[in-house]
């Protein structure tokens, strides 16, 4: 039988999940963060993973809560943290080990994907804009609020006004829109200038990889080159578990 690798990860709202045989997934799902029946329930009927490789930015508490669910099978996770050099990116970090697990898998996946200069962006709770060099040097990033986050900084003390009710509006007329709207310009405008500033590093103008929950949100709303990849972190867990296997996958 194919060796089964469960990639997790285990975000600040969401864990998401992916069970891969080699080739693809089998099986993908994910629950809010903090609803450990509802990830039990989903990985009730799972067959049995051989291996499983965790990206954890949410905390002890989700930590604690992972490995309680996962002890149900016979294999040891792998947690994994930033290194030095990895796949071909190496971390440029001032101190490579605080870059969060996420960005990282997030990072050796793209590099997987382009073999070149890109820009990877998650759009999530938050949205990290991480530069690639052409040669796989992480060069840096920045991290800014998400979608959600970035609505509700404005409000203060107005409770009355629910801003996942506002759209996109290149003019927006109510309080609701210009809310979602600003947000939208606020994170593209973030991304489209991390791209200039990398284009004028690199010589040529670099991909942005576009992934996380709001990327269908905001790639209608960006003139930089977008790919959109979905769950660009599992695909970061498999490709790091291939590195340390001592068995095929």
């Amino acid at each position: 039988m194919k060796p089964l690798l469960l990639a997790v990860d285990s975000g600040n709202t969401r864990i998401k999940w992916g069970l891969h045989d080699g080739h693809g997934w089998l099986k993908q799902g994910a629950v809010a963060q903090g609803k450990k029946e509802l990830l039990e329930q989903e990985w009730k009927s799972l067959r049995e993973p051989s291996r499983i490789v965790i990206s954890n930015v949410g905390g002890v508490e989700a930590k604690a809560a992972l490995s309680e669910v996962i002890s149900r099978w016979e294999a040891e996770p792998h947690w994994i943290t930033a290194v030095d050099y990895q796949r071909g990116v190496r971390n440029y970090y001032t101190y490579p080990a605080q870059l969060g697990s996420d960005r990282w898998a997030a990072l050796v996946a793209a590099w997987e994907l382009e073999g070149q200069g890109c820009l990877v962006v998650d759009a999530g709770t938050a949205m990290t804009v991480d530069a690639l060099s052409d040669t796989g040097e992480f060069l840096g990033g920045i991290i800014t609020p998400g979608i959600d986050l970035m609505q509700k900084i404005p409000l203060g003390n107005i409770t009355s006004l629910k801003p996942e009710d506002g759209k996109y509006c290149d003019y927006p007329d109510n309080t609701a829109d210009a809310l979602y709207s600003g947000a939208i310009h606020a994170m593209a405008g973030a991304v489209e200038r991390m791209a200039v500033l990398l284009a004028g590093t690199l010589g040529h103008v670099p991909e942005c990889i576009l992934s996380g929950g709001a990327a269908q949100q905001l790639q209608p709303r960006l003139t930089v080159n977008t790919k959109v990849v979905d769950n660009l972190v599992l695909q970061g867990l498999v490709v790091i578990a291939r590195e340390s296997s001592q068995a095929p996958l």
